[in-house]
């Protein structure tokens, strides 16, 4: 089963189940985050809620998209208690762009540069054997609530960035619990929107890089993840395809078990408070930007993988910058 949030046809907020390629409202459910305190509470698990709830009428979920009123698949009443955070480094060939973006900086072609070391150290150690604790993987911070763009909607570029990149990725969704212990809600396709020629200049400035909106959706996929994930990143320019590349993730597909990406992001306590919610980014080894690719105003991103249902579309927006002024206050 998978969720979707959306407006309905009056303004209200609305949750929705998708179940063998058809949509239907889940009855008596504002939102997602709502569901999962509800199901948290009552010691039951988001399908057993849904069920019980029961399903109504039938939505078309293409007209939802065309029509601006798909909502991320989770969200939090405030949204500087959601975090955005993610994890690089992380699949198998992921060292590739990384390494070669190091290069063209100036290292010598026989130093091994410290993305490839991180990555190598993901191979011997990412997937730790029971019982055992596992290398950390490179990790960033996005953003919060206010950084997660909808579905459809721009993703927008700041006026001072370099560059507006996709990243398409898979991204697990939590909500920690009144005992501060993170429980998955489940997957979604992500497109990790970072600026990668920032990030070239200097490994130092990936952390800039990444202070960048991001999306997620349409749709939440409860359950496992699957091993074996294939599936398409495109860019659009007036109408035609201008770039197209499978992606793989899975763990099939990685140098790190997704247990260990979890354990590495949530043993910090700042990141068990009672009622956060956290999407937590996997990674990719799938950029346009390596292929020499530079995206535009009103570029639109696709990613989309069956499993997940509806694919992720955004069109880029390039902002004004605005000014920085200082106030004080003595």
């Amino acid at each position: 089963m998978n969720l979707i949030q959306y407006v309905d046809a009056s303004g209200e907020r609305a949750v929705g189940a998708v179940e063998n390629g058809t949509a239907q409202i889940v009855r008596n459910a504002g939102s997602v985050y709502a569901l999962a305190q509800e199901a948290l509470a009552r010691r039951l698990s988001l399908g057993a809620l849904i069920a019980e709830k029961g399903l109504g009428e039938t939505l078309d979920r293409a007209a939802i998209l065309a029509e601006g009123r798909m909502l991320s698949p989770i969200d939090h009443p405030d949204p500087a208690h959601l975090y955005l955070t993610g994890t690089g480094l992380t699949h198998l060939g992921s060292a590739a762009t990384r390494d070669a973006m190091h290069k063209a900086t100036g290292e010598k072609a026989a130093e091994m540069t410290d993305s490839m070391k991180m990555f190598r150290m993901g191979l011997e150690g990412g997937k730790p054997a029971a019982g055992e604790r596992g290398v950390q993987p490179e990790w960033f911070y996005k953003g919060n609530g206010y950084s997660l763009v909808n579905p459809g909607h721009p993703i927008p570029s700041p006026g001072f960035a370099l560059d507006a990149g996709e990243e398409p990725e898979i991204a697990g969704i939590y909500l920690i619990d009144a005992n501060g212990q993170p429980r998955r809600l489940g997957f979604a396709l992500a497109n990790e929107f970072s600026d990668h020629v920032t990030e070239r200049i200097n490994y130092l400035y990936l952390a800039h890089s990444k202070l960048r909106a991001a999306s997620i959706g349409p749709e939440l996929r409860l359950g496992d993840l699957p091993a074996h994930i294939e599936g398409t990143s495109r860019i659009w320019r007036d109408g035609k395809v201008l770039w197209e590349k499978p992606f793989l993730s899975g763990e099939d597909n990685m140098s790190h078990a997704i247990a260990n990406l979890e354990y590495h992001h949530f043993k910090y306590d700042l990141f068990c408070q009672p009622g956060d919610v956290h999407v937590h980014m996997f990674g990719t080894a799938t950029l346009s930007f390596a292929d020499g690719i530079t995206t535009g105003p009103g570029d639109i991103f696709e990613i989309e993988e069956i499993q997940f249902g509806a694919p992720l579309r955004n069109p880029v927006r390039v902002e004004d910058e605005r000014p920085v002024i200082i106030g004080t206050l003595y």
